[in-house]
């Protein structure tokens, strides 16, 4: 049995956070589900304990963190969308501030194209760099297209340089509980510590064990993921995000 642990999932009432919920539940974690309102966790695993928060605002969000080993952040903002900002980087900016230093275990997803320049992909990578940045162990999740893959393409892939920039499922797909699963598992797998990655599904079947998934890639070395093209530089960001990254 794999270590069990008090994990936080932000992004819990979306597509995947339910399904990060349930898993983690599945696995034994004692799950804290972040919600903004109540009404809308009735799809939520009953063993989940709801924790009420914005997760635009630091604020609101300090019980939530109390006594938590891990954090998978689940949350997005619509490509495009004005929230990318606030919702894609400062949920994480806003929970690594209000934990305060307290070492925990993170599980980020964004998504695959995330390099490609743009809004949302920008504001994606800017959480990135600050989960990299925080001293915490850490695994950065991007999967391609959500429940695309056909029934016999379940076998989970793991790619890294993200250099599918198709803009369509031809990027790569993968299903939500699929994902859910790859989140949960990188908060107990050793090897996947440090790991950026894009999550596709091929053809055949789901393994039943990751660990040597994981470890069969490279280990990040700096701020962005260990082979991904050097086109935003950190001295070109808003002086807002340069300081917010050094403050982590």
């Amino acid at each position: 049995m794999s270590e069990q642990l008090s994990v936080l999932v932000v992004g819990a009432t979306g597509s995947v956070g339910r399904h990060v919920v349930a898993e983690a539940v599945r696995q034994g974690h004692t799950v804290r589900a972040l919600v903004r309102n109540q009404a809308r966790a009735g799809r939520l695993d009953p063993a989940a304990e709801l924790v009420v928060g914005d997760l635009t605002r630091a604020e609101t969000l300090v019980e939530a963190v109390v006594g938590i080993d891990a954090v998978v952040f689940t949350q997005g903002a619509a490509y495009g969308s004005s929230d990318a900002e606030a919702v894609d980087y400062g949920a994480v900016r806003n929970i690594l501030q209000v934990l305060d230093g307290r070492p925990v275990r993170i599980a980020l997803m964004t998504s695959i194209g995330v390099t490609v320049r743009g809004t949302t992909h920008d504001w994606k990578r800017r959480s990135e760099r600050l989960v990299r940045a925080s001293g915490n162990r850490y695994t950065i999740v991007r999967p391609g297209w959500f429940d695309y893959n056909d029934a016999d393409q379940l076998q989970i892939t793991f790619l890294q340089g993200d250099t599918r920039h198709a803009g369509s499922p031809a990027d790569g797909v993968i299903a939500r509980h699929q994902i859910a699963r790859v989140l949960v598992d990188a908060l107990t797998i050793p090897s996947a510590d440090h790991k950026t990655l894009e999550l596709v599904a091929e053809r055949g079947p789901e393994q039943a064990d990751l660990g040597p998934v994981f470890a069969a890639l490279d280990a990040d070395n700096g701020l962005d993921g260990v082979r991904d093209q050097d086109n935003q530089p950190v001295d070109r960001e808003p002086r807002h995000v340069q300081r917010e990254l050094d403050a982590v």
